[in-house]
């Protein structure tokens, strides 16, 4: 499926390599006022225009934002907002060796296992190259959630083995000088979240969270509270560390989570050539906080 949410569900369309990605977001009540300063800045973090070892392809591509319903002089109309961004740095023509042959880690094999055919150009609609399109509905969705005092805030914490935010980008570097990649984790803070927030069996807040994040391209793991590193400590120095989530509902205070991003499969030393990210987490943060919101605006009344 293409769509995620019931009470506002985003629906992602398009192709990497296409002419276009876009979305449609229903459910957006009318008279919601939209910050596009603030879309745009998110599209730029994404993009990582300011940052070392990122894709040439985003930090050139403009990502204009095409409104094409549901939002009139900036303010929603209660109908559909759709909307599009052109595909204006597309380059097929690199892909064309892939035309016949998988790429290792990528989705190219299962694709056309499941399907029969596949788009061999930079992976189709399993490019991230699709998040722009989450970004921009998230966005939407972290505006109204600011009217209820929910913020969502989410960072770089770890880049390989390295945990000091001040080598990060000397870490990354090394990597891409190497024509290599390597991974990252990125945690996110959800503040302003009333009590009661998620169901405690099918629904639980970190089963609806974990769900959203982990839809993202390279995510491969998602914890909360204490996580994975719980397992080392004895009950008596952790229960009272919740992550702000217990029996699956919020419990009024902070929410944290984290969420693990692969190296990017594409590189020189494997052999690809091409526009590829020495570190895809970091442009993955905006992203998390876009299906965060998603989510969270999804369990809302």
């Amino acid at each position: 499926m293409n769509s995620f949410g019931k009470n506002w569900t985003f629906t992602s369309f398009g192709e990497s390599h296409g002419a276009a990605i876009g979305g449609v977001l229903d459910g957006v009540p009318a008279g919601l006022h939209i910050d596009f300063d603030m879309i745009r800045a998110e599209l730029d973090r994404r993009a990582g225009r300011t940052q070392n070892g990122v894709s040439q392809r985003a930090k050139n591509e403009p990502d204009e934002v095409e409104w094409l319903s549901g939002v009139m002089d900036g303010v929603t109309l209660g109908t559909p907002v759709a909307f599009l961004i052109r595909n204006t740095d597309a380059r097929p023509e690199d892909y064309e060796a892939f035309r016949h042959t998988y790429r290792t880690g990528h989705a190219d094999r299962v694709y056309e296992l499941k399907y029969g055919i596949r788009d061999h150009r930079g992976g189709g609609r399993a490019s991230a190259r699709e998040t722009a399109g989450r970004v921009v509905a998230g966005c939407i969705a972290r505006q109204q959630l600011a009217q209820k005092g929910i913020s969502i805030h989410a960072e770089l914490v770890q880049v390989g083995a390295e945990t000091d935010p001040a080598r990060f980008e000397q870490t990354i570097a090394g990597y891409r000088q190497e024509g290599d990649s390597i991974g990252g984790i990125i945690e996110c803070r959800i503040n302003g979240l009333p009590v009661g927030t998620g169901e405690p069996v099918f629904n639980k807040l970190q089963a609806e969270l974990a769900f959203a994040v982990m839809s993202i391209n390279a995510c491969k793991g998602f914890e909360y509270g204490t996580g994975f590193g719980g397992v080392t400590q004895p009950g008596s120095a952790i229960n009272s560390i919740s992550g702000g989530i217990s029996g699956g509902i919020s419990d009024g205070s902070e929410v944290v989570f984290r969420a693990v991003f692969k190296p990017t499969p594409s590189t020189p030393k494997a052999g690809v050539n091409g526009r590829h990210d020495a570190c895809v987490a970091v442009r993955a943060v905006p992203v998390v906080e876009a299906m965060a919101a998603l989510a969270i605006v999804n369990l809302m009344p």
